[in-house]
């Protein structure tokens, strides 16, 4: 069963993959990413940004916070498209401490 993490410009959904469920030619500590967006955010242009917006976020957070092992899915929001860059990247960090799914268990800061 996963866990969901809610900020106000996304949501993130995680669970830690059992070992014997991982994809042919993908590693087994590697993190796997999906993203959605529901038709209620805007049209397609809208949704496109949006997760266009997401995808910019994960590629900078997910490196430095997440979890191997982890599969997660990232759910756009309303607020997802108006939500400053750098509000969306600390609304990212936020959800995956909430799962527990952060590797820097210092509160979010990179251990040296």
């Amino acid at each position: 069963m996963g866990k969901k993490g809610v900020t106000a410009g996304l949501i993130v959904q995680a669970r830690t993959r059992n070992s014997g469920e991982n994809l042919a030619g993908s590693s087994e500590d590697a993190v796997r990413v999906g993203f959605t967006v529901t038709k209620k955010v805007g049209n397609a242009v809208i949704r496109n940004r949006v997760r266009r917006r997401l995808k910019a976020a994960a590629a900078e957070v997910l490196p430095n916070h997440a979890l191997n092992g982890q599969d997660m899915v990232i759910i756009g929001r309303m607020a997802t498209i108006k939500r400053p860059f750098a509000a969306l990247k600390k609304d990212l960090e936020k959800a995956i401490r909430k799962l527990n799914a952060d590797r820097n268990k210092d509160g979010g800061k990179t251990v040296s």
